[in-house]
């Protein structure tokens, strides 16, 4: 099926946590399908940069520095549009691998502040943009921990789980106003920051994580997989997307090469 163009009313495209990794490739995906893109982060320089390297491609971006935990900003920020066609939220992450009766609650309540009340900060402030678009797109970047359980991976997977069923209680609640609601689900995909953050810049820890998998998915594939179901015609809504790589067949069971 070919891409569609964006409709001229939903021409903005806002990706949270767009400093790095998923985010920042979602963006120039999104910026080369025709969005101007929006690019929030806490980190002002990195998606300058981005924004700089993007409008130097010959498309559209503008960066404005964002934490998704602070909702007076983020409500601050809203009031900049009239009309957003797509909102990303990608911004999340997780932190440590402890088992539950050892892991730190500073972690859990980290991770799910950004990855489930971010999320709804966002969500909450942009839908009355998202409706006044006429053909809005809510993502919701989760996981394959929103999905499943592993070892060491409570608080994760907790906050995961929170993201999904947000996401799938919004679709419930909206349905026939002109706003979709698409939850795109990545397994392991190896990024320059991801298991680095969870190990606490520990490079040997982070390491293991891909140790001896052929072709973990890219930041790329998963931005890639993002702006197919975003640019769909405005009736087909890709409620949900789970996207491994090959070598993945489960959180648990994941080929490994000598």
């Amino acid at each position: 099926m070919p891409t569609a163009a964006p409709p001229a009313a939903s021409r903005i495209a806002i990706v949270t946590g767009a400093s790095s990794g998923i985010g920042a490739a979602t963006a120039r995906r999104l910026a080369g399908a025709g969005y101007r893109v929006v690019l929030t982060a806490r980190r002002k320089d990195r998606i300058e940069a981005l924004a700089e390297e993007i409008t130097a491609a010959g498309h559209q971006a503008t960066a404005y520095p964002l934490d998704v935990t602070d909702r007076a900003a983020v409500d601050e920020f809203a009031t900049a549009f009239r009309t957003v066609g797509v909102l990303v939220n990608n911004a999340g992450g997780a932190l440590g691998l402890d088992p539950v009766a050892t892991g730190d609650p500073d972690d859990w309540r980290t991770m799910y502040e950004t990855n489930v009340l971010g999320t709804l900060h966002l969500t909450q402030a942009l839908l009355p943009k998202l409706d006044a678009s006429g053909d809005g797109t809510v993502v919701v970047v989760s996981s394959t921990a929103a999905h499943s359980t592993y070892e060491g991976g409570a608080g994760y997977v907790a906050a995961k789980h929170g993201a999904h069923v947000l996401a799938e209680t919004l679709r419930l609640e909206i349905v026939g106003r002109p706003v979709r609601v698409i939850e795109i689900a990545p397994g392991m995909v190896r990024t320059e920051e991801f298991a680095l953050t969870r190990f606490g810049g520990d490079t040997e820890k982070a390491e293991k994580v891909y140790q001896g998998v052929p072709d973990p998915l890219t930041a790329d594939d998963v931005a890639d997989t993002i702006t197919w179901a975003v640019t769909r015609p405005p009736h087909v809504n890709i409620d949900l997307l789970v996207v491994r790589p090959r070598a993945q067949a489960s959180n648990t069971k994941v080929h490994r090469e000598p």
